[in-house]
């Protein structure tokens, strides 16, 4: 439950499945940064009620390594019991403690290393900076600061930033060509927030069919969901698109981007990303992604927050390939 008081929302708690489908899944994912640093770190457990099992990631890297097991610190957990508490205070096997302190606005984080000792210990409050954004009746997307600590390899370093969070649930299979079922191979997902006033946020879904070149520019990812912020005037999207234009030559993992996002107040904001960290990751059996430290330019503006180049497993395994190929 919420603090003392405080009416909890259901969006704050475990939804009920809507089917028996062994796929159910529902998630909770908290993600933050040390710009400065060239820190990033994220919290994502992964619940499947139908199964009566999570799963739990938990990742932390800068700009000296890329992979899980060269990262700052890296763990993912599957199979663990589903916890018997609530989702606005629970605590899991691996480490993981979320509490709800106000309703849809403001969250403790934690999370300490099931093997002990000083390598990662996180005490973070995350406050939000604008409204959820809903997106149907199962994914909600929501800006906001996180301020605390982060101890790491015996170091305190102090968090004072603004990261993103989202919460979806669904059925969420572990095969197929496409991602969660969308009908796209690959998408993106990219936001900014330089203050309360100013951001953006957009997922993109390539629906193209055709497979990615694995040279030159990709621009085929079109504008899903998402918002705009300028001004402190808030308005969702209305169209756009992602496009990268220059990847790694040894990995393919994205060094700059561009979204083009127009909103129903028909604004438009162009935004230039440059990545400056990157992890290369299966968050799940069927999604592999880039996740980057991105700083970005828009409309007079700049601010630090991510892109991710997220792809279905095959659709990713084709791709690097081809590209690892293209270099040689």
């Amino acid at each position: 439950m919420c603090d003392a008081g405080a009416v909890v929302h259901a969006d704050d708690e475990f939804h009920r499945p809507t089917s028996d489908d062994p796929w159910w899944t529902e998630t909770c994912w908290f993600t933050f940064t040390v710009p400065e640093r060239r820190l990033s770190g994220q919290l994502y457990p992964f619940f499947r009620p139908n199964l009566g099992v999570a799963a739990a990631a938990c990742f932390f890297w800068d700009d000296r390594g890329d992979q899980p097991w060269n990262i700052r610190h890296g763990r993912q957990f599957w199979h663990l019991p589903l916890p018997p508490q609530p989702l606005s205070d629970i605590e899991l096997v691996n480490g993981i403690r979320y509490r709800c302190l106000e309703p849809l606005t403001r969250y403790a984080i934690g999370y300490r290393d099931p093997d002990g000792g000083d390598e990662i210990e996180v005490d973070l409050t995350f406050s939000a900076v604008g409204p959820p954004n809903h997106l149907a009746d199962s994914h909600l997307d929501q800006p906001g600061r996180f301020e605390g600590t982060i101890r790491l390899e015996g170091e305190t370093i102090d968090v004072d930033s603004f990261g993103f969070r989202d919460r979806s649930w669904g059925v969420r299979a572990e095969s197929g060509l496409d991602l969660v079922g969308s009908g796209a191979r690959r998408g993106g997902y990219s936001y900014a927030t330089a203050s309360e006033r100013d951001g953006f946020h957009a997922i993109t879904m390539d629906f193209s069919g055709h497979e990615p070149r694995a040279v030159g520019r990709s621009d085929d990812c079109l504008a899903i969901h998402g918002y705009v912020l300028l001004d402190g005037e808030w308005s969702k999207l209305r169209a756009g698109h992602r496009s990268v234009l220059a990847r790694d030559d040894a990995t393919g993992a994205p060094l700059r981007v561009e979204l083009d996002l127009t909103d129903e107040a028909g604004r438009r904001v162009v935004a230039h990303g440059r990545c400056v960290n990157r992890l290369g990751v299966h968050l799940n059996p069927n999604l592999f992604t880039w996740n980057c430290l991105t700083e970005w330019s828009f409309a007079g503006r700049t601010a630090w927050g991510e892109d991710h180049d997220n792809w279905s497993a095959p659709a990713a395994r084709r791709f690097f390939r081809q590209w690892r190929y293209a270099q040689i």
